[in-house]
C-alpha cells in the first residue's frame, strides 16, 4: 500500500527507481594499545603515510570534478592535511602508545566534538573531520574507504547523510535520486545535487525505515517520498527526459522584463560549464579556490593568473568577483584565529580585512590587474558587509585601484533593513540567501531537527529581501541574489516580484529557471511575491505560489 514520507525538498525534480542505502560506515576500532616490542614511530610513520594517501585521493577528486564540486573536495582535502589531527594522533601513539587507527579515531573525534560546540558553521566542518577519519582509519587497516556504491543500474541513493567528498562526485546518470534523514537545505548535500540535477530530499527522519530494494519516487520539489508508487507514476517518472533544460542566453518574464540570469562559479572548469550552459555571466565568482587548503596566502601574480583564467571566458560579459570568505566554515590561518568562540558570528569575510588588510590590498590589486587584461566586465563585492561604513570603506578601495564597479554581499539582516544606507555608498548588491536564512532564523543550516526553519521560503526572509530591494530602488541600485534560493524555479518569480533584477545559480538550474520564469508576467511576479511575504509560515508561502504556478508541473518541477 502507498504510503508517503516528508523530509524537506532541496533539489527540484522528480526520480523513482530502486532503494540502495548507503555501505555501513568503518567501524570504531578497538580501544588497544600498541605491544612493548612494537615500533612507535613506524606507527607514527604509518599515520603520516595514511593522511597523505587521504589527501593526495581527496585532491585528485577535486582535480576530475567540476563546479562547486572542486570548493567542497578541496576543504576536505586541506581538513584531511590539517597538521591539528596528525600531531594529536601521533602524541597519542607516542605518549599512550595507542594503536594507529584508534589514536586517529580519538583525535578526530575530539576535533569533531570542538568543532560541533562552536556550533554555527563550524559545526558543519565537524561532519567533514568525521569522514576524514573513516577515510584514514580504512587506509590504516586495509579497508575499502566509505563511499557511493558502485553499481551497474539506475537507483535511488539512501543515506543518514552523505560526506562532500561522495557527494561531490556523484554520477547523475547512475544516481537518479537523494533521500537523507539529516543534513538542511544548504547542506552539501543539497548544494551539490542541485548542481547536478539530481532530485533531494533531506531532513526525512523516516528515510532510514527505507529498505534495499524497494521502489520509491522522490518529489525533490514538494519534499515528499513515495513508498510503492504504481507503475504508471514511475513510468511517467522516467519517461521525462533528463538532462539540464536548455536555455537561450536571455532571462526574461512572459511580457519581456529582463532578469539576468547569471551562474555562480568556483573556479576555471566551473567557469567552462557555465559557458556551455548559456549563462549571461557570473554572478558570484568565488575567489576562495586558490586560498584554500594553504598556510600562506598566494601571491600577487598567482592570483592574477588564477582570476584572469575565469575572466578570460566571458568577454564582455558582467563577471561578478567576490572578495576572500575566509572564516567561519573556511577558516584560513593567514586571517582567521583559530580559537573564536563562535565563528559564524566573528570575524570572517570583510571583517578579516581589519587585522590583515594587506590581503585584501592585495586581492583587489590582483583583480585590478586581471580585469586590466581581460574584456569582462569585472564587478567587484565584498561579504559579510553590516553596515554604511564598512560598504563605503571598501567602495573607496575598490575604486583608488579602478575598479569602477563596487557592491556589497547582503547577508546581514542588518545590510537588508539598513539597505537604504549601504547602497548609498555603493554601485549594487548581492543576497546571499544562505547566510540571509541562517542569521534571520537564528538555525544552524547543517542542522536537521532545524531544516523546516532554514529555508528561503521563509516570509521573514522575504521580507528582508524585499527591504533589501526596496533600498536599492531609492538609490537605482541594482540587487542580485546569488544564494541558493536563486536555483530554485518556483522561488525565483517571487525574488523578481520582490524587486530583484539577476540571479545567479548553478549553471544546472539556468535552463529551468528561465522556462519557469519566461511563462510568468511581471505582473504576475508581483502577485506572487505579495502571496508569499503575506504568509504565515514558509510551508504554506511555497503551497500558495506553486499552486498559482502550473508551469511548475507541466516542467516536472
Amino acid at each position: 500500500m502507498t504510503s508517503v514520507l516528508d523530509g524537506v525538498g532541496v533539489s527540484p525534480g522528480r526520480g523513482a527507481g530502486v532503494v540502495v542505502t548507503m555501505p555501513a560506515p568503518v567501524p570504531e576500532p578497538a580501544a588497544a594499545t600498541l605491544g612493548p616490542d612494537a615500533d612507535v614511530e613506524a606507527a607514527v610513520a604509518a599515520i603520516d603515510d595514511a593522511v597523505r594517501s587521504v589527501q593526495a585521493d581527496l585532491a585528485a577528486r577535486a582535480a576530475r570534478a567540476t563546479g562547486t564540486a572542486v570548493e567542497v573536495l578541496t576543504v576536505t582535502a586541506a581538513m584531511a592535511a590539517d597538521t591539528t589531527l596528525a600531531k594529536e594522533s601521533a602524541r597519542k601513539v607516542r605518549d599512550e602508545r595507542t594503536t594507529p587507527e584508534r589514536a586517529v579515531w580519538e583525535a578526530a573525534g575530539d576535533l569533531a566534538a570542538r568543532l560541533e560546540s562552536l556550533g554555527g558553521m563550524m559545526a558543519e566542518r565537524a561532519g567533514d573531520v568525521r569522514d576524514v577519519r573513516e577515510r584514514i582509519v580504512a587506509a590504516l587497516t586495509g579497508r575499502r574507504a566509505p563511499g557511493v556504491p558502485d553499481l551497474d543500474h539506475p537507483f535511488v541513493l539512501v543515506a543518514t547523510d552523505l560526506a562532500p567528498a561522495d557527494t561531490a562526485t556523484l554520477d547523475p546518470a547512475r544516481v537518479l535520486a537523494i533521500v537523507t534523514s539529516g543534513g538542511g537545505p544548504t547542506s552539501h548535500t543539497a548544494i551539490l545535487a542541485r548542481s547536478l540535477g539530481i532530485p533531494a530530499v533531506v531532513a526525512a527522519p523516516q528515510a532510514s525505515e527505507l529498505a534495499d530494494g524497494e521502489t520509491v519516487l522522490v518529489d525533490g520539489s514538494q519534499g515528499t517520498i513515495e513508498r510503492d508508487p504504481s507503475p504508471e507514476d514511475v513510468a511517467r517518472v522516467l519517461d521525462r527526459p533528463r538532462g539540464p533544460r536548455a536555455f537561450d542566453g536571455q532571462g526574461r518574464t512572459a511580457d519581456g522584463v529582463r532578469v539576468q540570469l547569471l551562474a555562480n562559479v568556483a573556479d576555471p572548469a566551473g567557469a567552462e560549464a557555465a559557458v556551455a550552459a548559456g549563462a549571461e555571466g557570473v554572478g558570484l565568482f568565488r575567489t576562495e579556490f586558490c586560498f584554500l587548503g594553504r598556510t600562506e596566502e598566494p601571491g600577487l601574480d598567482e592570483q592574477v593568473a588564477a582570476y584572469r583564467a575565469v575572466l578570460s571566458a566571458f568577454g564582455g560579459r558582467k563577471v561578478v568577483v567576490r572578495t576572500l570568505d575566509a572564516g567561519a566554515d573556511k577558516p584560513l590561518p593567514f586571517v582567521t584565529a583559530d580559537d573564536e568562540p563562535n565563528p559564524a558570528l566573528g570575524v570572517r569575510g570583510l571583517r578579516t580585512a581589519v587585522r590583515h588588510p594587506e590581503v585584501l590590498t592585495r586581492q583587489l590589486d590582483a583583480i585590478a590587474q586581471a580585469a586590466s587584461a581581460e574584456e569582462a566586465d569585472v564587478w567587484v563585492m565584498a561579504p559579510m558587509v553590516a553596515t554604511p561604513d564598512e560598504a563605503q570603506e571598501f567602495a573607496a578601495a575598490c575604486r583608488e585601484r579602478g575598479l569602477a564597479t563596487a557592491g556589497v554581499m547582503i547577508e546581514v539582516p542588518a545590510a537588508a533593513i539598513q539597505s537604504r544606507w549601504v547602497l548609498e555608498q555603493v554601485d549594487f548588491a548581492s543576497i546571499g540567501t544562505n547566510d540571509l536564512t541562517q542569521y534571520t532564523m537564528a538555525a544552524d543550516r547543517e542542522t536537521a531537527d532545524l531544516a523546516a526553519l532554514s529555508t528561503p521560503w521563509q516570509p521573514a526572509v522575504l521580507s528582508l529581501v524585499g527591504a533589501a530591494c526596496a533600498g536599492g530602488s531609492e538609490h537605482g541600485r541594482p540587487v542580485g541574489v546569488c544564494g541558493e534560493a536563486a536555483a530554485d524555479p518556483a522561488l525565483a518569480p517571487v525574488l523578481v516580484g520582490l524587486g530583484v533584477t539577476s540571479l545567479s545559480m548553478t549553471p544546472r538550474a539556468l535552463g529551468d529557471v528561465a522556462a519557469v520564469l519566461a511563462a510568468t508576467t511581471s505582473e504576475q511576479c508581483v502577485e506572487l511575491a505579495r502571496i508569499a511575504v503575506a504568509a504565515p509560515t514558509a510551508s504554506a508561502a511555497r503551497d500558495a505560489v506553486r499552486a498559482q504556478l502550473p508551469v511548475l508541473e507541466e516542467l516536472g518541477l
